[in-house]
């Protein structure tokens, strides 16, 4: 019986994504890639970690640099680093990448190397974030080599399961297969062929139904049928990239359920790009199908690699939040340092080639927490020494000594850890649902050779809803009934089923004062008469119950008028909530016409930034940036010390 109630508690632990041992908020960054940082300063680095209040490592278990002969593994260099992990408590996310091939399996296994869509094969390549060989690693659709994989990750998880410094595994490094771009596609071998046969016949069951739909009417056979190698032709292109989708996800599939069978007790995780509303076609990118697959999602995103404009990060973090649909997720691999200079800083606006500072440092976390983010890493603990991405992202410096920006992770990461309860209360539910659609992504992909517009027009109108302080989410086709109001940009190319679908929701929506359903918002193509009337703020209001809403000092509600109440919005001292003016200072950001206010009245109400949770003050004074809890209104507020950038709530 005893031995029963235990296993439920694991069981009930890992489900909630935190066992009693976990860190309250995992807080730390990528730290070893063999062979960076240098053997001589693991153990400083790891006390230096520690002392400053970083609590999590991930680093690159990499088959090729481990698997240094079929059944010979070398273990030396990452058994160190759980061992200096557990003597500092820290915990350790285990990254493996079978994505990187051993050399003797590229040799072993000739015929699985990776086949362009121009002939081309790919042999072993030094990884630019890694520098070590290896990658993109072999095509696992052929079986003997995924045997050799499994074979790996056994040895991996039943190495480590058992120690202490183990927090978890992360099983798709940025959610990216190796599909290529148009012009010169993966994979064509033997192996892929068969496989997208076999997805064929149980699409479509016959071979003549499959050759009416591709408009080829002479198959005789089913090994007559070959992969695309260019766009001409709709509907085979269509099936080949949802094919590859598929395919990667069974891959994903197969690795998460091998991890849980060996080791249920630890967590699964694995993190994308915030990519899904732009590379799905070419990278397998879905935040839902990933998310549903593991305990904890993830995602990174580089601000100042994207552009620092307020709404862009929150538009990652809310992608990734919609998909994980109520999952835990962390920011796996933010910004604290300089870009990588070739090719992220030549050609860029100055503000987003500089090298970070700390006020950057703790606006980019408070955004990502605002938004739901339960756990912040760095792709970087310090930079890499050698490679193409020498001397970029790192906090610390590239000898590891501590810089300003360093302070300033582990202030935050002290913080965070100090109020778990925060955590425990995720963001509202938004007004309006952006409703996304694979379908349209992947025609336009092959209709453009690219997602520019699908892209645009989803972010498009998610800029435009920010701007209007109302809160947009990201949901999926299944996920349309839960919102009063749901858009649907670019509806290009639906399914039957899509448009089925989204006709009953509009039905529905004809009697939203009697079933409080759904009604859809559509628009053709991107720069439409709604957008521009979105963007002057003509076509939308906030809710009434949501205007008007202030607090009072430290955090505490004020009732206005028998209205909503929500506590204010406040930040860690000396935080500013803005990027920096053309002299180089910090400045408050804030929406177009918006401004701080620290007045009263409903004015100050109509000028604050959209939704978000309650972060409480650190010790000694200070405070942290507004999330709002379920059932309240929130908002993204921020303001310093005895200032707040507007109050109470938004659409």
């Amino acid at each position: 019986m005893r031995a029963k109630l235990l296993s439920a508690i694991l069981l009930l632990g890992t489900v909630c994504g935190l066992r009693a041992a976990d860190p309250v908020f995992p807080y730390g960054a990528v730290y070893f890639r063999k062979s960076n940082p240098p053997e001589e300063d693991w153990a400083r680095d790891h006390r230096t970690a520690a002392r400053i209040g970083m609590n999590t490592f991930r680093h690159w278990f990499m088959w090729s640099a481990i698997e240094v002969a079929p059944g010979k593994y070398d273990w030396r260099d990452y058994d160190r680093m759980m061992d200096l992990a557990a003597q500092n408590g820290i915990k350790v996310v285990i990254a493996e990448l079978v994505t990187a091939a051993p050399e003797w399996a590229f040799r072993k296994y000739a015929n699985a190397r990776f086949v362009g869509s121009d002939g081309s094969l790919v042999d072993s390549g030094i990884s630019a974030s890694s520098a070590t060989g290896g990658f993109p690693g072999l095509c696992l659709d052929n079986p003997e080599v995924r045997a050799a994989a499994e074979r790996f990750l056994i040895a991996l998880v039943e190495h480590y399961r058992n120690h202490p410094a183990l927090l978890g595994y992360d099983l798709w490094n940025e959610n990216t297969f190796n599909g290529g771009n148009p012009r010169r596609m993966f994979c064509y071998c033997e192996a892929t062929k068969r496989k997208l046969r076999e997805w064929l016949k149980a699409r479509y069951g016959t071979l003549e139904a499959a050759g009416r739909t591709w408009h080829r009417y002479s198959y005789e056979t089913w090994d007559d049928v070959e992969p695309p190698r260019d766009f001409a032709g709709y509907p085979e292109s269509l099936d080949w990239l949802e094919f590859r989708v598929d395919d990667a996800f069974a891959l994903l599939d197969w690795r998460t359920s091998l991890v849980r069978r060996l080791d249920p007790r630890h967590l699964v995780t694995a993190h994308g790009v915030a990519g899904t509303l732009e590379s799905l076609p070419s990278s397998g990118h879905d935040e839902w199908r990933s998310a549903a697959a593991v305990d904890v999602w993830g995602f990174t995103f580089i601000a100042a690699r994207k552009g620092d404009e307020p709404w862009k990060q929150y538009q990652a973090v809310d992608l990734v939040r919609g998909g994980a649909r109520g999952k835990p997720f962390w920011h796996a691999e933010a910004q604290a340092g300089p870009l990588w200079l070739q090719p992220q800083v030549i050609n860029r606006a100055r503000d987003d080639g500089r090298i970070a500072e700390p006020e950057d440092v703790r606006l980019w976390n408070l955004v990502s927490c605002a938004g739901g983010a339960t756990g912040i890493l760095y792709p970087r603990w310090r930079p890499l020494l050698d490679g193409p991405l020498f001397g970029a992202f790192g906090a610390f410096g590239m000898d590891g000594s501590v810089t300003p920006r360093a302070e300033m992770t582990g202030t935050f990461a002290r913080w965070a850890n100090t109020h778990a309860e925060v955590w425990k209360s995720p963001p509202v539910q938004g007004d309006i649902g952006l409703v996304f659609v694979p379908e349209s992504e992947m025609f336009n992909y092959v209709q453009q050779g690219d997602t520019n517009f699908y892209a645009q027009s989803v972010r498009g109108a998610y800029q435009a809803f920010f701007d209007s302080n109302i809160q947009a989410d990201f949901v999926s086709l299944e996920d349309m009934g839960k919102y009063k109001v749901v858009y649907l940009p670019y509806p290009v190319m639906l399914k039957r089923a899509t448009a089925e679908q989204t006709a009953r929701v509009r039905g529905a929506g004809r009697h939203a004062h009697q079933r409080r359903a759904a009604r859809i918002l559509r628009r053709p193509w991107p720069g439409g008469r709604r957008a521009a009337e979105l963007r002057a703020g003509r076509a939308v209001r906030r809710p009434r119950e949501l205007r008007g809403i202030h607090a009072g000092p430290a955090g505490e509600p004020v009732a206005q008028g028998g209205g909503a109440q929500h506590p204010r919005a406040v930040l860690p001292a000396g935080v500013h909530a803005g990027g920096r003016d053309g002299g180089g200072r910090v400045r408050e950001r804030t929406h177009r016409g918006r401004g701080t206010s620290g007045g009263e009245g409903a004015d100050a109400g109509d000028r604050h930034v959209p939704w978000g949770r309650i972060l409480p003050a650190p010790l000694g004074g200070g405070a942290g940036v507004l999330r709002g809890a379920a059932g309240q209104g929130g908002g993204r507020a921020a303001g310093a010390d005895g200032q707040h950038e507007g109050a109470g709530a938004a659409a």
